[in-house]
């Protein structure tokens, strides 16, 4: 249990953690998630801060240059993609990224890799073709985990007791489509893992459907998610079954012996 600094009634720091930082990489993730910039109440909220710690972090990535103050309005500057620079070069993107690549050429959509941080997806690695999301989808970008077909494998392979850490308490529908009734979900992902793959029709986004299927590690645990997505109207369901899902499957087995074959040189 965290002792607490009687000075300020806030958790004290070990020797090991800095609470400052902590907060500080909490709020830029917030701001992040905010392109069109978040307010310091809203920060303070998201973060569970009070109002003039929040503050100091928000003007402190200011004055580092990877915040910009508008007003109220506090926005990410492009400094934050230093962050991400060398995310490419990590084993899992960089084994990954060659086999995206022949899978998007094959199918002529885009194909991503990503991992669960939290309650989101975070992508690691992309090919992309054509732009079908309204959001920007590069590296290092995020979507709630719930309700995307990555983030649904990702959250399939968790046990049962873990996966409630990993999803919102309230379950907002993104479009008619959405599943948001847990029995409902929770067969859901028994599916996934029986099937070993997971199908998303038009429930993240109206008109986008995706095929995304697990990454394995090593030790035959689920690392990560691989994932095609495509229109609705480009690709009817019967052919998405019958190309697509085979095509991300293989993919996402590729990975997975790269994975091994890497360890067994390491």
């Amino acid at each position: 249990m965290a002792t607490v600094d009687d000075r300020t009634g806030e958790p004290a720091e070990n020797r090991d953690f800095v609470t400052a930082l902590a907060r500080g990489l909490d709020v830029l993730r917030v701001c992040a998630q905010e392109r069109d910039g978040i307010t310091l109440a809203a920060v303070a909220q998201r973060v569970d801060l009070p109002r003039a710690a929040a503050r100091r972090a928000l003007l402190t990535l200011v004055a580092t240059g990877y915040l910009t103050q508008s007003g109220r309005l506090f926005q990410v500057t492009p400094r934050v993609l230093d962050l991400s620079a060398g995310m490419k070069d990590l084993p899992l993107p960089r084994l990954a990224q060659p086999i995206l690549n022949g899978l998007s050429q094959t199918l002529g959509e885009s194909a991503s890799l990503a991992i669960l941080d939290g309650m989101d997806i975070l992508y690691i690695a992309r090919t992309e073709t054509r732009r079908i999301l309204a959001v920007d989808l590069s590296i290092g970008a995020r979507l709630p985990a719930w309700c995307t077909s990555m983030g649904r494998v990702l959250l399939a392979a968790l046990p049962d007791d873990e996966r409630p850490r990993h999803m919102p308490a309230t379950l907002d529908a993104r479009t008619s489509r959405t599943i948001t009734d847990p029995a409902a979900l929770a067969h859901l992902f028994s599916q996934i893992r029986h099937d070993g793959y997971c199908i998303q029709d038009q429930e993240l986004e109206t008109g986008l459907r995706s095929v995304a299927a697990p990454v394995c590690g090593p030790d035959g645990r689920v690392v990560a998610a691989l994932n095609v997505s495509t229109q609705a109207t480009r690709t009817p369901m019967r052919d998405l079954r019958k190309f697509v899902v085979p095509a991300v499957v293989d993919a996402a087995m590729a990975v997975s012996r790269a994975l091994r074959g890497q360890a067994r040189t390491a």
